[in-house]
Protein backbone atom coordinates (compact mmCIF):
# COMPACT_ATOMS: atom_id res chain seq x y z
CA UNK A 1 0.00 0.00 0.00
CA UNK A 2 1.06 3.40 -0.69
CA UNK A 3 2.50 5.32 2.33
CA UNK A 4 0.87 8.35 2.16
CA UNK A 5 -2.67 6.81 1.38
CA UNK A 6 -1.90 4.82 4.54
CA UNK A 7 -1.21 7.58 6.48
CA UNK A 8 -4.52 9.11 5.48
CA UNK A 9 -6.32 5.97 6.24
CA UNK A 10 -5.05 6.45 9.87
CA UNK A 11 -5.43 10.45 9.89
CA UNK A 12 -9.38 9.78 8.96
CA UNK A 13 -10.48 7.12 11.42
CA UNK A 14 -8.59 8.97 14.30
CA UNK A 15 -10.69 12.02 13.40
CA UNK A 16 -13.48 9.95 12.81
CA UNK A 17 -13.11 8.53 16.23
CA UNK A 18 -13.42 11.90 17.62
CA UNK A 19 -16.83 12.83 15.91
CA UNK A 20 -14.93 14.84 13.44
CA UNK A 21 -17.49 16.77 10.67
CA UNK A 22 -17.08 16.26 7.37
CA UNK A 23 -14.10 14.82 6.73
CA UNK A 24 -12.16 15.41 3.73
CA UNK A 25 -9.33 13.93 1.50
CA UNK A 26 -7.80 15.91 -1.28
CA UNK A 27 -5.00 14.67 -3.61
CA UNK A 28 -2.74 17.55 -4.35
CA UNK A 29 0.14 15.30 -5.67
CA UNK A 30 -0.23 16.28 -9.14
CA UNK A 31 -0.51 19.99 -8.42
CA UNK A 32 1.95 20.59 -5.51
CA UNK A 33 5.18 19.58 -4.18
CA UNK A 34 3.92 20.83 -0.59
CA UNK A 35 2.35 16.85 -0.13
CA UNK A 36 0.10 13.92 -1.39
CA UNK A 37 -2.93 14.68 0.14
CA UNK A 38 -4.70 17.60 2.36
CA UNK A 39 -7.01 15.48 4.96
CA UNK A 40 -9.64 18.46 6.32
CA UNK A 41 -11.93 18.29 9.22
CA UNK A 42 -14.01 20.41 11.03
CA UNK A 43 -15.33 20.23 14.93
CA UNK A 44 -18.11 22.18 16.68
CA UNK A 45 -15.74 23.82 19.70
CA UNK A 46 -12.24 23.87 21.32
CA UNK A 47 -11.94 20.79 23.39
CA UNK A 48 -13.40 18.66 20.26
CA UNK A 49 -10.84 20.29 18.02
CA UNK A 50 -8.05 19.52 20.21
CA UNK A 51 -9.18 15.79 20.92
CA UNK A 52 -9.12 15.67 17.28
CA UNK A 53 -5.35 16.41 17.07
CA UNK A 54 -4.30 14.15 19.71
CA UNK A 55 -5.73 11.04 18.28
CA UNK A 56 -4.76 11.65 15.10
CA UNK A 57 -0.96 12.73 15.79
CA UNK A 58 -1.37 9.76 18.71
CA UNK A 59 -2.46 7.32 16.13
CA UNK A 60 0.24 8.21 13.42
CA UNK A 61 2.95 8.21 15.61
CA UNK A 62 2.04 5.07 16.79
CA UNK A 63 2.66 3.85 13.35
CA UNK A 64 6.00 5.54 13.06
CA UNK A 65 4.79 9.03 11.55
CA UNK A 66 6.32 11.60 13.26
CA UNK A 67 4.38 15.55 12.84
CA UNK A 68 7.45 17.55 11.06
CA UNK A 69 5.55 20.64 12.37
CA UNK A 70 1.84 21.59 14.24
CA UNK A 71 0.63 25.16 13.61
CA UNK A 72 -1.97 26.20 15.85
CA UNK A 73 -2.68 25.25 19.93
CA UNK A 74 -5.53 24.91 22.21
CA UNK A 75 -6.93 28.10 21.27
CA UNK A 76 -6.82 27.79 17.44
CA UNK A 77 -9.94 27.87 15.51
CA UNK A 78 -7.72 26.08 12.79
CA UNK A 79 -4.37 24.10 13.54
CA UNK A 80 -2.43 22.52 10.92
CA UNK A 81 -0.49 19.24 11.02
CA UNK A 82 2.35 18.68 8.82
CA UNK A 83 3.47 15.30 8.53
CA UNK A 84 5.31 16.01 4.75
CA UNK A 85 3.43 13.48 2.67
CA UNK A 86 0.02 14.13 4.33
CA UNK A 87 -1.11 17.36 5.67
CA UNK A 88 -4.01 17.73 8.00
CA UNK A 89 -6.22 20.92 8.58
CA UNK A 90 -8.40 20.77 11.66
CA UNK A 91 -11.32 23.46 11.51
CA UNK A 92 -13.59 25.06 13.66
CA UNK A 93 -16.93 25.25 11.43
CA UNK A 94 -17.07 28.75 11.09
CA UNK A 95 -13.53 29.20 10.14
CA UNK A 96 -13.08 26.29 7.71
CA UNK A 97 -16.08 28.02 5.84
CA UNK A 98 -13.66 31.52 5.82
CA UNK A 99 -10.43 30.07 4.44
CA UNK A 100 -12.69 27.50 2.19
CA UNK A 101 -9.58 24.95 1.19
CA UNK A 102 -11.59 22.72 -1.12
CA UNK A 103 -12.48 26.04 -3.52
CA UNK A 104 -8.82 27.15 -3.18
CA UNK A 105 -7.39 23.63 -4.02
CA UNK A 106 -9.76 22.86 -6.35
CA UNK A 107 -7.01 21.46 -8.96
CA UNK A 108 -6.52 18.67 -6.66
CA UNK A 109 -8.78 15.68 -6.93
CA UNK A 110 -11.13 15.04 -4.21
CA UNK A 111 -10.79 11.42 -2.95
CA UNK A 112 -13.34 9.34 -1.04
CA UNK A 113 -12.35 7.44 1.72
CA UNK A 114 -13.53 4.71 0.26
CA UNK A 115 -12.02 4.99 -2.66
CA UNK A 116 -8.34 5.10 -0.83
CA UNK A 117 -9.63 1.78 1.23
CA UNK A 118 -10.25 -0.12 -2.04
CA UNK A 119 -6.20 0.42 -3.63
Amino acid sequence: MNHSREMVQIACHALSEKKADDIRIIDISEVSPIADYFVIASGANANQLQAMVDAVDEELTKAGHTAKQIEGNRNSSWILMDYTDIVVHVFSKEDRLFYDLERIWTDGKTVELEELLSK
